[in-house]
């Protein structure tokens, strides 16, 4: 194999795209003739045909060598797995589809007028999707059929689908990386790219984003979030004379009441202002009926209050389907907590922007915080006396 041939190739891909080197130069290679081009398996060894290195240019060569590790970087193995089994889907049939959909994602930032696109690539206009999207939008919208029959020789290897190949060395084998050396080599290239934003493309910008900041299970946190404020100490206690309380018998004559735990009742005010999206407004009828859940399915206890900067309307969690989020004007949540203490609940749960003024004062109910995200925004600084949940 010229390996000379095919080294001048990675390293013209390292020159071209400088925040990708520690991954290109991390890649084993494997000489292979039973792999069609090039290919990567998930612990980061690059198989190559030499007969592949031949017909192609050392430009060509070097688009081969970002296209492949970038199937890496974006975890496109342990991705594939996910989806194959969140839809018990598997198969050579589905691995050729992860295989498509993930050249459909990555392709739109490997090549350009220095790394030129090969004729045979997969692009996203070629499957009719819209371009700049993830692997797992495009699963969802196209099968094998017509259009993908062009790419029925696709193999990027195990790194790209998941699904291991006979010609594979597999877990093994020599010079593998292990998970803590792949993660380590992820987020140097990350840094890479934080460090100098202006020179990759925003597919790789917004990768580098996520590495640092993952997105986090916020339904579980916000569902957490109001069970812990619902149970805790004060949150549904009250004295009952139904039963007698124990300490009745050292007080003769007199009936003492007994402390019972009586189910909590929550109140959730949902930001109705015009800075709220209707597709958080949605989401935020879904949490709603979450928090039901959360509460054992009480929706009886569970009031709903939409506010911009008055409270428009009030209704019960069981007739949500029926509560119109009325607003659209500015933001004052100060109103929102006022209307909500007049019915004396135990916890406020709060769906909002944040971009609020607050209470001075902590309010007379534990209150849990969901804020909907805002890219190009700061965040309202939030009180200190709530529990905040980042919601997306």
């Amino acid at each position: 194999m010229d390996l000379e041939k095919l080294y001048a190739a990675r390293l013209h891909a390292a020159q071209t795209r400088p925040y990708l080197a520690a991954a290109l130069f991390a890649l084993h290679v494997v000489e292979s003739p039973s792999t069609p081009t090039m290919a990567v398996d998930r612990h980061w060894r690059c198989y190559v045909s030499p007969a592949f290195v031949d017909r192609r240019t050392v430009a060509d060569l070097a688009g081969v060598w970002v296209h492949e590790v970038s199937h890496l970087l974006r975890d496109h193995p342990g991705r594939g797995d996910a989806y194959a089994t969140e839809h018990g889907v598997d198969g050579p049939g589905e691995r050729l589809r992860m295989n498509i959909a993930a050249d459909a994602e990555i392709n739109d930032d490997v090549y350009d007028a220095v790394l030129p696109m090969p004729a045979d690539a997969v692009r996203p206009q070629t499957l009719g999707l819209e371009p700049g999207e993830v692997m797992e939008y495009y699963l969802r919208r196209f099968r094998l059929g017509g259009r993908t029959q062009p790419f029925a020789w696709l193999d990027c290897g195990s790194g790209a689908d998941g699904h291991a190949r006979a010609w594979e060395l597999g877990p093994g084998g020599a010079r593998g990386l292990t998970k803590e050396e792949r993660d380590a080599i992820r987020f140097r290239v990350a840094r890479g790219i934080a460090g100098a934003p202006g020179d990759a493309p925003s597919g790789w910008q917004r990768w580098a984003e996520r590495v640092f900041h993952p997105p986090q299970p916020w339904r579980e946190l916000l569902g957490n979030a109001v069970r812990s404020a619902a149970s805790a100490a004060g949150a549904g206690d009250d004295y009952t004379y139904q039963r007698p309380g124990r300490r009745s018998s050292s007080v003769p004559g007199v009936v003492l009441p007994a402390l019972r735990r009586r189910p909590p009742s929550v109140c959730v005010v949902v930001d109705t202002s015009g800075s709220v999206s209707d597709g958080e407004l949605g989401s935020a009828l879904l949490e709603v009926t979450a928090i039901g859940r959360a509460l054992g399915g009480r929706r009886d206890l569970v009031t709903v209050m939409s506010c911009d900067a008055a409270v428009a309307t009030v209704g019960r969690l069981c007739q949500a389907a029926d509560i119109p989020l009325a607003g659209g004007g500015g933001t004052d949540m100060r109103e929102g907590f006022a209307a909500a203490l007049k019915r004396r609940p135990d916890v406020i749960v709060m769906l909002t922007d944040g971009q609020t003024p607050w209470p001075s004062a902590r309010p007379a109910a534990r209150t849990v915080i969901g804020l909907f995200p805002r890219r190009s925004e700061k965040w309202v600084a939030t009180p200190p006396w709530a529990r905040v949940v980042r919601i997306g």
